[in-house]
Formats: C-alpha cells, sequence, structure tokens
C-alpha cells in the first residue's frame, strides 16, 4: 500500500543549522498495516508523516502509494487519498463552522466545488450516523460551531473528518498527546475502532510505549533519522516496556532521551 524508499532529508544544508532529519528511510506497509513509530526527540517521526504528506519536498529517494509514485505530488493533490490527524485539537477543524459543515468539507474532498455549502439531507443521515457512533452526543449538535467543543470532542471530531472518505493511508502524529488520560484513552478506543472497521492502513505516532506495544499488529522505532528496530505480531504482542527500552539501547547504541515517553 505504501513504500518508502531510501527516503532522505536534511533541513538547512550547508550551514551550521545543519540536520538529517531522515537518513535513507525505507519502509513498506502491507494494505491494512496499523503500525505504531516511536522513538526518542529529534528521531523523524513526525518529518516521515510530512514526507509522506507531501510537507516537505524529499531530497532523495521514492515514495510510491497504492503502487503510484507520488514523490513529486504536491500536498494539496496527495490529501485526497490521505487522512492525517495532528497532535493540536485545534488544527484539522474549522473553528467558525458548524460541525456538519466541516463534515461536509471532509466528505467532499477532491470533489469540484459548487457555489452551494448546503448540507443535503443524504448528507445530514450519514453525519448523523458516523457522529452517533463516536459515543459523544455529537449527533444531537451538528449545528454548533466546532470551537465550542472540548478538545477531546474537538480531535474526535478531526479523526471521524479524517477517515470520513476511507483513505488509503490514515497518518495520525501523537493526536492524543494534548489530551488528559481519560480523554486520550478514549479518543484511543474510538481509533481503535476505526481502524478495525475499516480496515485502515495505519500509521500512528506516539511517545506512549504501552500505547505503541498494545495497538496495531507491528512497531517500528526510529532514532536520529533512521528505523533502528521493526517488530510485528505475536513477537510485538509479547514485547514490554522495559524490553522496549533495551531494544532501544541495543540499536541505538544509546539511552533513550525522551521524558515523555519514559514518564508514560
Amino acid at each position: 500500500m505504501l513504500e518508502l524508499k531510501h527516503v532522505t532529508k536534511t533541513f538547512n544544508k550547508g550551514t551550521v543549522n545543519e540536520k538529517v532529519a531522515l537518513d535513507d528511510i525505507s519502509l513498506t506497509l502491507e494494505d491494512g498495516d496499523f503500525v505504531t513509530v516511536i522513538g526518542g526527540n529529534g528521531a523523524g517521526k513526525s518529518t516521515m508523516l510530512n514526507m509522506i504528506s507531501g510537507v516537505y519536498p524529499v531530497d532523495r529517494g521514492q515514495i510510491v502509494l497504492d503502487g503510484n509514485d507520488i514523490t513529486h505530488l504536491s500536498e494539496p493533490k496527495r490529501a485526497r487519498y490521505l487522512g492525517r490527524v495532528f497532535q493540536d485539537p485545534m488544527l484539522g477543524t474549522a473553528a467558525d463552522m458548524q460541525i456538519e459543515e466541516n463534515l461536509a468539507l471532509a466528505a467532499r474532498r477532491g470533489q469540484r466545488r459548487g457555489l452551494s455549502w448546503n448540507v443535503t439531507r443524504e448528507e445530514r443521515e450519514l453525519f448523523r450516523e458516523r457522529l452517533a457512533s463516536l459515543g459523544l452526543g455529537l449527533e444531537d449538535r451538528m449545528g454548533d460551531k466546532v470551537g465550542l467543543l472540548s478538545g477531546g470532542q474537538r480531535q474526535a471530531l478531526t479523526l471521524l473528518m479524517a477517515t470520513i472518505k476511507q483513505p488509503d493511508v490514515l497518518l495520525l502524529d501523537e493526536h492524543t498527546a494534548a489530551l488528559d488520560p481519560k480523554t486520550a484513552k478514549l479518543v484511543l478506543g474510538i481509533t481503535e475502532r476505526i481502524v478495525g472497521d475499516a480496515h485502515l492502513t495505519t500509521l500512528m505516532v506516539t511517545h506512549n510505549m504501552h500505547d505503541a506495544i498494545r495497538l496495531g499488529n507491528r512497531l517500528i522505532m526510529m532514532d536520529t533519522g533512521r528505523i533502528i528496530y521493526d517488530v510485528r505480531g505475536e513477537e510485538k504482542a509479547r514485547l514490554t516496556v522495559p524490553e522496549l527500552l533495551q531494544k532501544f539501547e541495543e540499536a541505538s547504541g544509546g539511552e533513550l532521551d525522551n521524558d515523555r515517553m519514559l514518564l508514560g
């Protein structure tokens, strides 16, 4: 479904601030893979998602989605194939628009837009059904402005918007990190249900090692722009947090430098 072939990205090249963000990364995701991504500060996790999304051009390498080379495709053109949820709940939605209007924008992504923004009756029925599945009561508030929602409600809505057209790949960039533990657990549960029901190919960056082990069928660990550990299936399911820390030290040659991961 998704292939990264020898992707390299260096920021501020040729200056004192030069930083190799991705160092010859190669990664293949099969259809339906749910991959959790962990690593220390500056490991290249978010940069990898940005490269897949087209935020930055690659210095070298190739990105292939469902057999099509998208390496030089613009970010807006890639958006029709990708769903993405960011760490900040304020991103991904329009605060001054109604819940149903936000969903209509997401549902019409990639379509030619006319002069009318009216939500059709068929769309409204679909949105009510999808919102009800979240279990947050938002199906009875479709006329409310999104800016009135809590962070957790807004992130759940963003997740629904990102998946309403069943993207080829779903990218989750620490999408629960800004939420309190109770709300984060709720949003993760919704994530697990949506990904599982739709069989979505997913890359989820997380700082929580327990979640990284528990969720998905595969786990990759990154350090200094490289993938240093890749585990899946039963071997992943048997992992413990101490073992994961030991794997990091063995593969990277140093201790993990990420307070959020260690405290989590």
